[in-house]
Formats: C-alpha cells, structure tokens, sequence
C-alpha cells in the first residue's frame, strides 16, 4: 500500500513542470507516425505538435468522420505546416481489423518512426465484451495495441538501421490505475494460463493498463536482446480532462472536471515519451510519468516486469506468450496469419503480411 500511495503521490501532486514540449521538439520532416485514437483528447494534441514540426501523422481510429473532422482542424489550426496527415480505419476491439489496417500503412510508408498506443477503454458497463468475447478493456487496451506492435515491428526494425540512434520507437499507455487498482502483480492469470478477463471493471482497467506497462518492459527486453534499435516505453499520462472517462459516473466525472488536469498536458507526457532524447537505448523499458519525466510505478508490478533469471517474477514474460497464443489461435481461425507468430518470437517477416 505505502508503494502505490507513494506512486500515486509522485504522479500526480506538486508535479514539475515539463522539460520537454513543442519548443524543445526538433523538425520532424520525414518523419512518419502512428497515433491510435488521434481525433480526440491526448491523441489529438499530440497530432498537432507533431504536424506542426512538419510531421506524417497517421491517425488509427474507428470513426473515419471524426477522423476526417479531425484532420481539417489540424488543417485550420496549423496552415503553414509541410507535414501529412492521413487516417487509417481499425477497431482495436476487433481483432481482424488490425492485419488490413497494417498492410494499408504498408502500402503507403516505408518507414515508422514512431507507435503510439494511446487509445483506450475505461470502466465499460459490466460484461462489455471484445468482438472475440475477451473482456472490452483487455480486449481494446491490450490485444489490439500487442497486435498493431507485433505487425508493425518489421518496419519499425527497418527504419532504426538509419534511423538516429534511440529515435524509433513504441508507446505503451499506462495510468494512475497501474498503482490504485491493478491486482498485485499487474495481471492475474486463470488456471489455464491466460488472462483475467473477469475481475471488476475498476480492477479490470488497472490491469489493463499494467499490462501495458509489462509488455512495453518486456518488450525492451527482447528488441535489446536482438538489438533491434527500438525502445520501448510506457506512460502514465496523468489525470486528466478526457473523454476516457466517459462511462463513469457522474459524481467521477464532476470531480475529474475539478481534480484533473487540461488534456495537453497529458500530450506532453506521450511527447517526451517518444521524442525526448533522455529516453535513451539504456532507459530502455522505463516508465513515464506526467508531464515528461523517468519514473517508477508500483514496486510489485516493477518486480512482475522482471524476468526470473533476474530476481523477478517473470509476468511480462507470461504475458506476452498469453498474447501470442490469443493472436495466434485467433488468427488460424479467422484471418490464417497465426501460423506466422511463433510461440517465443516477438515479430513477424515483413512478408508474412
């Protein structure tokens, strides 16, 4: 308890001001990346300082008219930029919507410098269930954004061989959660070696963000052992103003309007994230806490991200084959790509896509 408060604390009162915003990000022309949930809130803020240094912004969404809305205020709000935005459809929720919208992005870019997996879910009405009849949150906050990385991976390997060192890179959306209401090591297993999907929906949501956070560390640690030149981080944006929580209730909504915070900050926390050059190969797997500084989350779920070798409890590990086997097993039965994701491998061939 005295950790998550401290975390907790740490995230989220007296917190310094930012060390790294637009003023510090450096010309991004030719540079090409990925937000999904880019029309709105966080995601969107992030899109108009990145198209405002001159950046290709691919926005990731279901809604192709909030999409389209989107990109016209970009537009208007930033005329004189040289950058590109464009807007592919996929349902994080759905599975199979996911393999399309990755080969659409291949047809246009040979290059990704930046994942950002900042769409999400919290607190759905009790018994919202995936298109595959997994949990929503765990469903849209962890299979889907561990697909889209695995499938992007090819391409995010490719680009870091010219790419400056430490630039290309994924994102992992993290929260508060992580430390007030996640189970104790994150995630909780069934007996037959997945993941909860039924624990209460707060709960559920801590351990849908934890998730993320223990497969953007164990993610590292594979692109590291293969030394790939991709980091991996993960985030805690801070508490703010968004349309995340739109399925509370109104007595949480009233006291988010009050206690949190304006959504931009929350874009500068993703900004340093991906853009800082303090997040370097060494800080590879750290966590990111508002707005753009190195932290630490729960000290239980730091010990379920470590591997067994090293003292740890090996729940990253865990998970990311518990993600495999869903990706694999439903993918043989729908789409036919499963047999190209081993058991143990972390990537996909660019030509098994």
């Amino acid at each position: 308890m005295g950790s998550s408060l401290s975390a907790f604390w740490d995230q989220s009162f007296f917190i310094p001001q930012p060390t790294f915003t637009d003023k510090e990000l450096p010309d991004q022309t030719g540079k090409v990346h990925i937000i999904t949930g880019g029309y709105t809130g966080i995601g969107y803020c992030l899109a108009q300082i990145l198209y405002a240094k001159n950046a290709t912004v691919y926005i990731l969404g279901r809604s192709p008219s909030k999409a389209e809305s989107a990109i016209a205020a970009l537009k208007s709000a930033v005329p004189a930029s040289d950058g590109r935005l464009g807007f592919i459809q996929v349902d994080l929720s759905d599975l199979p919507t996911i393999k399309p919208a990755v080969a659409t992005f291949l047809q246009k870019e040979r290059r990704l410098d930046v994942l950002v997996n900042n769409a999400g879910i919290m607190r759905p009405p009790k018994g919202s269930t995936s298109a595959q009849g997994y949990d929503l949150q765990l469903g849209t906050n962890v299979y889907g954004p561990f697909l889209l990385a695995v499938l992007l991976l090819p391409l995010l390997k490719e680009t870091a061989r010219t790419a400056q060192a430490g630039s290309v890179r994924v994102l992992w959306a993290g929260s508060t959660a992580v430390d007030l209401s996640a189970p104790k090591e994150g995630i909780e297993f069934a007996g037959d070696g997945t993941v909860r999907g039924d624990l209460d929906p707060g709960t559920m949501y801590g351990a849908s963000k934890a998730a993320n956070v223990l497969l953007g560390v164990e993610l590292a640690r594979r692109a590291g052992a293969a030394n790939d030149g991709v980091l991996s981080c993960s985030f805690n944006p801070g508490n703010l103003q968004s349309e995340l929580g739109r399925h509370a209730g109104v007595g949480v909504r009233l006291a988010a309007h009050v206690l949190c915070h304006p959504v931009h900050m929350g874009a500068w926390t993703e900004l340093f994230a991906g853009w800082s050059p303090e997040v370097t190969k060494e800080k590879n797997g750290c966590y990111i806490i508002p707005w753009g500084r190195v932290g630490e989350c729960r000290k239980s779920v730091q010990q379920a991200a470590k591997p067994v070798e090293q003292g740890g409890s090996g729940i990253a590990a865990r998970l990311w084959e518990a993600c495999e086997k869903v990706c694999r097993e439903f993918n043989r039965r729908v789409t036919g790509i499963g047999r190209c994701l081993p058991i143990c491998r972390y990537t996909l061939q660019a030509e098994q896509l």
